[in-house]
């Protein structure tokens, strides 16, 4: 976590460990909840109980101070005031079937008082013990994340040389043992510890208790499907089961609940607090049984996540039990319906119910495959033909040039708002003869405005050749056809046209 301004403010603002060391009464709120739940290991303890203690505790300190008007409230608000979410030094809350309040301590609380704790000045500050712990983890990272099977026989065999050597350094007498300097500052990172283990376990049994928080404000807010919920609930239940929180606390269980394990811890414990250095520090008489409030711990986490489970399985039969009951009700509606109409049942069909049939559908029923119809190519060779043909039927063919004869209209309709086919001819003889006067009409409906005066009959003369090469005049009558210029939105072809004569 960074340590700048905005995160240090923030924390100061809302963090309940803060507002502990803020607060003019962590005198009395640090001292006694120091002395009620963290120096006995007390995990849980009752409203009645807690606010005796406290009222002890203040009458306590009125006749130490002298003063009867330190302190006026009554131990119970003292208590509810710290639990308040202003406060949030401690937990307050009902366990299922009672009514009587109950208080532990917050995290956020024990960590600050851990923090005051080390305050004080101590008399021995042991650097040993820790210097070999944080080489002995380092060892043992290095060795576990070792796959080269030749470094990890390296390392075994260099462990079996020292063991042989120090195996004969007993049997020939000389036995090295801890002056009492080591074993202090050993017995002291041991104690610390300890304690600090007892704290993680406080903020372990708070993670998975604001677990089953947001489970139930979900199950208090869910709309959906049963199974999407449940769904939603055991995966983030795995995710936190999974995660390097959960795989580590799983693991200290299982190591604590072995039996070999506490009895080993049990004999260590007792000969290691008969050592006369050990004695000169004054040990709690508590850390003979330390393991043993390890597993009450451990415990009261293993009952939040129960209650988690117990949750699902209310949530689950609360749920069947709705639906049954909304099945009977409508049964009962049915019921009630029927003894309505049986005195007076009513014309024409009341109810209508599809009939039970079964829909088959036979296999010889359903319409065969049929295969797309392929074309058939034939794979014929082309062969030269020995016939002899004519190219010059090639060169006979009559085509006319569209373009000329409409650039020919619109220069003639430059000159004049309209003009004729017979002046247009006149102008540009028919070289092409009937094709070409077929294509001036054609012209003159698909991109000019063509407009027959069936009144007025002009004829159209050509020249054209005859199969002797004589040359012959021949000649069209037709009705007077006038060529107008084409409006922009009359076509979309004289758009184009026009454009083009804008080019021009």
């Amino acid at each position: 976590m960074p340590l700048d301004y905005a995160t240090l403010n923030a924390l100061r603002a809302h963090h309940p460990a803060w507002r502990l060391l803020c607060s003019p009464h962590v005198a009395l709120v640090a001292s006694f909840l120091h002395r009620v739940f963290v120096v006995p290991n007390v995990r849980v303890m009752a409203a009645a109980d807690l606010a005796e203690a406290l009222e002890d505790e203040l009458y306590a300190l009125r006749q130490q101070i002298g003063d009867d008007s330190l302190f006026p409230g009554s131990g119970l608000n003292y208590l509810n005031e710290w639990a308040a979410p202003d406060k949030g030094w401690l937990r307050k809350f009902y366990r299922p079937g009672t009514d009587e309040a109950q208080f532990d301590l917050t995290p956020a609380t024990e960590k600050a008082i851990a923090w005051l704790a080390q305050l004080s000045e101590r008399q021995f500050v042991g650097t040993e013990s820790r210097l070999l712990t944080l080489f002995d983890l380092l060892r043992q990272m290095s060795e576990g994340s070792e796959a080269d099977p030749a470094k990890r026989l390296k390392e075994l065999h260099k462990k079996r040389d020292e063991i042989d050597a120090e195996i004969a350094q007993v049997l020939a007498g000389d036995i090295a043992l801890l002056d009492d300097t080591a074993l202090k500052d050993r017995f002291q990172q041991f104690m610390q510890g300890a304690r600090e283990l007892l704290t993680d376990f406080r903020e372990v049994e708070h993670n998975f208790r604001q677990l089953d928080r947001r489970v139930r404000e979900r199950i208090a807010r869910w709309e959906g499907s049963k199974g999407a919920l449940l769904e939603d609930i055991m995966g983030e239940r795995d995710a936190i089961g999974d995660s390097d929180q959960g795989r580590s606390f799983r693991a200290f269980w299982e190591f604590l609940l072995s039996g070999s394990r506490q009895e080993e811890l049990t004999e260590l414990l007792a000969r290691v607090l008969t050592l006369p250095a050990v004695i000169a520090l004054n040990p709690d008489a508590r850390i003979l049984r330390v393991h043993y409030d390890w597993m009450d711990a451990g415990e009261h986490t293993q009952r939040t996540v129960a209650a988690l489970s117990q949750q699902l399985r209310r949530f689950l039969d609360d749920q069947a039990w709705l639906e049954n009951r909304r099945i009977m009700d409508i049964l009962h509606g049915i019921e009630s319906k029927a003894l309505a109409l049986r005195a007076t049942p009513p014309a024409g069909n009341v109810m209508e119910i599809a009939q039970a049939c079964a829909d088959i559908e036979l296999a010889l029923e359903r319409p065969l495959f049929t295969p797309a119809v392929k074309p058939m190519i034939a794979n014929l060779t082309l062969q030269a033909g020995d016939e002899n043909i004519d190219p010059a039927v090639l060169f006979e063919q009559v085509v006319v040039d569209k373009g000329a004869i409409t650039a020919h209209i619109r220069h003639a309709l430059q000159e004049r708002a309209q003009t004729n086919l017979s002046e247009l001819v006149k102008a540009r003889p028919l070289r092409q003869g009937l094709a070409e006067l077929i294509a001036y009409l054609q012209l003159g409906s698909d991109v000019f405005q063509m407009t027959v005066d069936e009144r007025t009959i002009e004829p159209i003369h050509w020249q054209a050749v005859a199969e002797d090469g004589a040359a012959l005049t021949r000649s069209a009558r037709l009705p007077r056809v006038i060529f107008t210029p084409r409006t922009k939105n009359e076509s979309r072809g004289w758009k184009t046209h026009s454009s083009t004569r804008h080019r021009q």
